[in-house]
């Protein structure tokens, strides 16, 4: 086909028949291998493709150039057969190139006027990712009681597919989609009653799905809600950095900075060496001097008289408290940068 020659001595080296025993009307030749498991059906794929006509080398159809590619579910968005019956035997990772026959590409009538009738099309197809979403499609078409009767595993696996999904939203950053995919994790994992030795796993999961949240809520700003779902985390795990962080991030965007401090110096108790968060509480000493600077200005220009020393001068002889906030952060920092520092020469001098 055109200059998709498989290979540099023409010879045919399509190495599976996927079609009937008689009509090889679909062939595939690897050409990178994947790894794990095949694409299971009903799954939901993330591919890039590109289709070919014969002696054209230019592809009648692609979406390599796309910025993000959306996910395609298995039995409904895919409309050539002989793709989905590739789609099936491939690996997460692997690329290949496919030869339909026309009974399995665009039928003898073609789609005029791109493509003549009776067309045979060349495929090259590398699959990005998939997610198997068969179980929990069938999870959530079950009535209430009948969830209820599902094994703990098989709930556990339908709440991380359905992370697994906000998570691909959240990358393209579709933060409404993901959040609806996160609260359907977070309402199935709230409802589940486990034993106690079996509780550890399900709180895990909570944890990971309120962080999702958490971190939803500040791309969408809303800050008092990603504080709530990061307070609940912390319901679960007290010493949780993350979450620790992500409240102090609500707490900042809230503009309440002493509660942001300490969510901050509780997160770098846990993580000294965390750059997100010594740079959170960096950033945190700069807006709290600007906003206390702003603060007294307009307290300045409302109470002072009129002929009195300029706003800025006045700036100078106000209250202790704020430049106290302001000084152990400063000097916190430093400490950071400087716990930093000997440790690196430390382990240095160690060989380590």
């Amino acid at each position: 086909l055109g200059g998709h020659s498989p290979t540099p001595s023409g010879r045919s080296c399509w190495g599976l028949n996927l079609g009937t025993s008689t009509n090889h009307g679909v062939l595939k030749e690897i050409i990178r291998a994947g790894s794990g498991e095949t694409v299971p059906p009903d799954a939901s794929i993330l591919v890039k493709f590109s289709g070919y006509l014969e002696h054209m080398d230019r592809p009648f159809d692609t979406n390599c150039y796309r910025r993000n590619h959306r996910l395609m579910k298995l039995g409904e968005d895919i409309t050539l057969g002989g793709m989905e019956i590739g789609l099936l035997t491939m690996k997460k990772g692997e690329l290949a190139r496919f030869l339909f026959k026309p009974r399995y590409a665009f039928g003898a009538a073609g789609c005029p006027p791109l493509i003549p009738p009776n067309a045979t099309v060349l495929f090259e197809i590398e699959l990005l990712d998939f997610l198997d979403s068969a179980e929990s499609d069938e999870f959530f078409n079950l009535t209430p009681e009948q969830q209820a009767q599902f094994p703990l595993q098989k709930v556990l696996k339908v709440a991380e597919t359905e992370r697994e999904f906000g998570n691909y939203l959240f990358r393209q950053e579709h933060f409404m989609d993901a959040r609806e995919r996160y609260k359907r994790a977070s309402s199935l994992l709230l409802r589940v009653n486990a034993e106690e030795a079996e509780q550890v796993r399900v709180d895990a999961a909570k944890i990971l799905v309120f962080l999702n949240l958490s971190f939803t809520y500040l791309k969408l700003e809303q800050p008092a809600r990603a504080l709530a779902y990061g307070e609940k985390a912390l319901k679960l795990d007290e010493k949780n950095a993350k979450a620790l962080f992500r409240c102090a991030q609500a707490c900042f965007s809230l503009a309440e900075y002493e509660r942001a401090r300490d969510f901050l110096v509780k997160a770098q108790k846990q993580q000294p060496f965390n750059h997100c968060i010594n740079n959170e509480l960096k950033k945190l000493a700069s807006c709290y001097r600007n906003y206390m600077l702003k603060e007294k200005e307009m307290c300045c220009r409302m109470f002072g008289p009129r002929n009195s020393p300029s706003a800025g001068e006045n700036l100078k002889v106000t209250g202790s408290e704020p430049l106290l906030f302001l000084s152990f952060i400063l000097v916190l920092s430093s400490l950071l940068v400087l716990s930093e520092d000997c440790s690196r020469s430390m382990y240095e001098q160690q060989g380590i």
